[in-house]
């Protein structure tokens, strides 16, 4: 599949556009299972990735076609006292899936943490999102051991 990665330009009309269907197409997904973005959160979203001094969001467009996305945040690891980054969403629209769309997202973000001398690159997955695990395992990301578990706290 001819696939272009490219780094997200908030100032592009076409990439804001291409983030808000993106992550919309995302949340109705099953794996995302929650309640589409209302307009004013639409514009929070752009607006507060383009101004998060640390956010990296890629596209992959085939053929003038928006079909796939990954955000990520640069951190600090006091572990190895250098940079790292998380991987927060990837997904891909459904027909485009299982054709090396992912796989393109996540190479061009390891790259991106190597360039920035990154230390690790973190991320969390459903258990139940195998096609996922799979392309995570297969890229050399593997569970913590021991387990971790991810948690959170809504304010």
């Amino acid at each position: 599949m001819d696939t272009k990665i490219v780094l997200c330009d908030f100032f592009d009309l076409k990439h804001r556009e291409a983030v808000i269907m993106l992550i919309n197409a995302y949340i109705r997904d099953e794996m995302g299972g929650g309640t589409l973005l209302s307009e004013p959160k639409q514009i929070d979203l752009v607006e507060g990735l383009k101004n998060h001094p640390k956010a990296i969001v890629l596209l992959a467009e085939s053929h003038g076609v928006f079909i796939g996305m990954l955000t990520a945040f640069e951190n600090f690891s006091t572990f190895t006292a250098r940079p790292m980054m998380n991987i927060h969403d990837v997904m891909v629209l459904e027909t485009y899936r299982k054709k090396g769309v992912g796989r393109s997202l996540m190479n061009a973000l390891i790259e991106v943490a190597e360039k920035r001398s990154c230390s690790r690159i973190t991320l969390e997955v459903r258990t139940d999102n195998m096609p996922a695990q799979n392309l995570y395992r297969d890229l050399g990301f593997h569970a913590l051991n021991p387990d971790m578990f991810y948690w959170r706290k809504y304010l």
